[in-house]
């Protein structure tokens, strides 16, 4: 049986970005996700198209399939009063989108004596992504 759009399964997996492991589930519990559902990037998703249970690959991601390319219209100056404290170059900062209530994050790349720039993309936008997945079980219908 392989998998299919629709199917959920449950999926162990290794990140490699430039040969370093960023992430890994290998250890822990297994990633439960219904193909086809956008939750995950969309190469990961089409990846697991076609694989059988038990089966493991790897697959490079370029950033199209991955999280996009930077977007410059995602770095944004903000005022240095809008944050409280005391804002150091790296620190990770929440918004939040008025109008959808959507929460965003982002990291402050410069601090200025009036102003903050914060760079809202994806810390993965713009890189090839190296992922070796195992998919470990395809859910019957009733366990989805």
């Amino acid at each position: 049986m392989e998998a299919k759009n629709g199917d959920t399964v449950l999926v162990r997996y290794a990140l490699r970005v430039n040969g370093e492991l960023v992430e890994t589930n290998k250890e822990g519990e297994p990633l439960r996700v219904t193909i086809g559902s956008g939750k995950l990037i969309k190469g990961f998703e089409n990846a697991l198209i076609g694989m059988k249970e038990g089966e493991e690959k790897t697959v490079t991601l370029t950033p199209e399939e991955a999280y996009g390319n930077p977007r410059d219209d995602l770095v944004q100056e903000i005022p240095r009063a809008a944050l409280q404290g005391n804002p150091q170059e790296g620190m990770h900062v929440q918004a939040r989108d008025p109008a959808t209530g959507a929460t965003f994050t982002g990291v402050i790349t410069r601090v200025g004596d009036e102003t903050l720039t914060v760079d809202f993309n994806h810390p993965l936008a713009g890189r090839t992504l190296e992922f070796t997945i195992t998919l470990e079980k395809i859910l019957p219908k009733e366990e989805a």
